[in-house]
C-alpha cells in the first residue's frame, strides 16, 4: 500500500522500522535473560567450550560481533543454524508475554507503513509478534533469513563499521550479516525499500542507535527515558509513542481534513 499517495505526513516520515525484542515488549519480560542463558548453555553442551569461560565469551562475542551466534561463526565454530534458534529461542518463557491490544490499536491507527527489522529468527519473531496480537501490525519482516538467505555472506572489514568509533577492523570476518553492522542496514533499505533520511528506527539497543544514524536514519530509543548523543527521541515504554510523536496521528488528521475541505470544495463548485 503507498501510504504517500493517501496521507499527507506532517512528520515527514514514511516507513517506521521496528526492532522486536525488548521493543515490543519490556526487558521485564525476562525473555533476553532466558536467551543469555540459553546460549551459554548451548556452547557448553553442543560446542564443548569450557564452562569456566562460557559466560564471559558469550558477552564478548556479543559486544564484538553483535550477535553471540555471529562471534562463534567468526571463530570457527561450525553449528546449525536451525539448531541453535530451536535450543535458544525456543525454550524461551514465552508465557510471560501477553496480548498487548493497546499497542496493537496504537500501531494500526498509525497511517504509515511499518516494518520488523530483528536479528531473531523467524520463528521466534513469528512467535512473539502472534502473542502480543501484532502479527498484522506490518507490512513486512526482516530477521536473521532474510537477512542470511544462503548463509554465506561475509561481512568486509568495511561494511562492520559500527563501532561507536568505526573501527572493528581487526576482528575476524563473520559469514552471518546482523546489527549493528552497516550491510545489515543496507541490505534491509533495499529489501523493503526504505528511504532511510524518511524513515523512523525503534530499538532497544544503543549501538544499533549509532550506526542507524550513521546510515541516516531517524532514531526512537525504547526501554529508557536517556536519549544518547544523536537518538531523537527516547521512549521508557512503546506505549507512550503517541507522546512523544503526536505528529505520526495527526498525518491522519491532516488528510481527512484535505478530503472535507476537497469535498467542500466541490459541493461549492456544483451549487454555483
Amino acid at each position: 500500500m503507498d501510504y504517500q499517495n493517501q496521507y499527507l505526513s506532517k512528520s515527514g516520515y514514511e516507513c517506521l522500522l521496528f526492532d522486536v525484542d525488548d521493543t515490543l515488549y519490556p526487558f521485564s519480560s525476562g525473555l533476553s535473560t532466558q536467551c543469555t542463558k540459553n546460549i551459554t548453555e548451548y556452547m557448553i553442551q553442543y560446542l564443548g567450550i569450557d564452562a569456566t569461560n562460557a559466560s564471559e565469551m558469550c558477552l564478548k562475542l556479543y559486544k564484538d560481533y553483535g550477535t553471540t551466534m555471529s562471534g562463534l561463526r567468526a571463530i570457527g565454530y561450525d553449528f546449525d543454524d536451525d539448531h541453535y534458534h530451536s535450543l535458544v529461542h525456543g525454550r524461551l518463557p514465552y508465557q510471560n508475554l501477553k496480548p498487548d491490544p493497546v499497542l496493537r490499536n496504537l500501531l494500526h491507527s498509525i497511517p504509515i507503513r511499518k516494518v520488523i527489522f530483528s536479528n531473531a529468527d523467524e520463528a521466534h519473531v513469528a512467535k512473539v509478534l502472534s502473542i502480543l496480537g501484532l502479527e498484522d501490525c506490518f507490512e513486512s519482516v526482516i530477521c536473521f533469513e532474510t537477512l542470511n538467505p544462503t548463509h554465506k555472506s561475509n561481512i568486509t572489514d568495511d561494511a562492520r563499521n559500527s563501532g561507536e568509533d568505526g573501527n572493528d577492523s581487526a576482528l575476524l570476518e563473520s559469514p552471518i550479516i546482523c546489527k549493528p553492522f552497516k550491510i545489515a542496514f543496507e541490505e534491509a533499505f533495499k529489501i523493503a525499500n526504505i528511504n532511510p533520511e524518511k524513515t523512523l528506527f525503534f530499538d532497544d539497543s544503543a549501538r544499533n542507535l549509532q550506526t542507524a544514524i550513521r546510515m541516516g536514519l531517524h532514531t526512537m530509543v525504547v526501554g529508557s527515558s536517556y536519549r544518547a548523543k544523536g537518538v531523537d527521541y527516547a521512549l521508557e515504554s512503546i506505549h507512550n509513542i503517541r507522546e512523544a510523536l503526536p505528529e505520526l496521528w495527526e498525518t491522519l488528521e491532516k488528510s481527512e481534513e484535505v478530503l472535507y475541505s476537497r469535498e467542500a470544495a466541490i459541493e461549492t463548485i456544483v451549487r454555483a
